[in-house]
């Protein structure tokens, strides 16, 4: 898990760009490749190299650690399997 001030990854900083697209799935390749700011490469690679997949979310709605424990699916999902990326609309 990484909690973060932003609902999950996106194609650009949703704090400057209004109409940024935030991604549903994307690979530890992609996120390492687009220079995903809210986690380190190091942390990429370390989970990378572990299977260990990252569920990137925002902490501050209430409810939100409580979803992610249950396995709700929010945020963005950093994965090693390859997947069809996706986005959303920044709500």
């Amino acid at each position: 898990m990484k909690a973060t001030k932003v609902d999950g990854v996106y194609d650009r900083d949703p704090m400057i760009y209004k109409d940024a697209k935030m991604f549903d799935e994307i690979t530890y390749l992609e996120a390492i490749n687009k220079g995903v700011g809210i986690i380190d490469t190091t942390a990429l690679s370390y989970c990378m190299d572990y299977d260990m997949p990252i569920a990137i979310f925002n902490l501050n709605p209430k409810g939100n650690m409580l979803r992610i424990i249950r396995g709700e699916r929010i945020g963005t999902l950093v994965d090693i399997k390859e997947k069809n990326q996706t986005s959303k609309d920044n709500k």
